[in-house]
């Protein structure tokens, strides 16, 4: 693809005891965003953060803040996130039955919407809100958990994502999350995806943070 890769590493693989340093050495790798994972433990099984997390976050990099609600009941929260310094809010298709709603609400509040879908989802449920979506997130696993790796069959979903945007002309970001690192990142952005989410890639015990950021970056260009 001729569209510019943007790596967002996953505080949820970060070190929390250390976590502004962690930012801010993203930031001087060179990370296009951070990601920021919002478990409820009803939607996910798994408790993480909230916008206390987001606004910490906020004060330590001047990178954009994208939050991943994986929550029951998003329309809750949005203003909370919205207020903590979101950029792009995501929510899940699975978890509401006013998703057109919930979509105008975000982008009233100034902030990216994004809509993410697991694995089981088909792309064509997401056709009539395309129009008010800035962001297609695509879970390469099942979420919930960090670490885990790439369902190989979500790269076709990719292919079909970047097939409908072509067709309808829409210059909706491509994202995916999941399993993405230096053998699978390549893979995804062939398959169309422009924004990468990396998690235990980036933030791990070989390497920098900084180094990750770079070796992400070199697989996901094919060098």
């Amino acid at each position: 693809m001729s569209e510019t890769i943007h790596i967002g590493p996953s505080i949820l693989s970060a070190d929390f005891t250390r976590l502004g340093q962690q930012l801010s050495d993203a930031e001087a790798g060179g990370a296009d965003y951070i990601h920021i994972d919002v478990m409820d433990g009803r939607f996910v099984p798994n408790i993480s953060m909230g916008p206390l997390v987001v606004e910490a976050a906020r004060r330590a990099t001047t990178l954009p803040l994208d939050v991943h609600l994986m929550m029951v009941e998003p329309e809750n929260m949005l203003s909370a996130f919205a207020k903590a310094g979101a950029a792009t809010i995501h929510i899940h298709w699975e978890t509401g039955f006013h998703i057109h709603r919930t979509l105008t609400q975000i982008k009233a509040l100034g902030c990216r919407a994004g809509i993410a879908i697991n694995p089981h989802t088909p792309v064509g449920v997401l056709t009539e809100i395309l129009s008010l979506v800035d962001v297609i997130l695509i879970m390469t696993v099942n979420p919930g958990f960090g670490g885990q790796s790439l369902i190989p069959q979500t790269l076709d979903k990719i292919r079909q994502t970047r097939a409908l945007l072509r067709r309808m002309q829409l210059p909706t970001d491509l994202m995916v999350d999941g399993g993405i690192n230096e053998s699978t990142a390549a893979a995804a952005v062939e398959a169309g995806a422009n924004m990468l989410v990396g998690g235990s890639a980036v933030y791990n015990s070989q390497y920098s943070v900084q180094e990750g950021i770079a070796r992400l970056r070199n697989a996901a260009l094919g060098k």
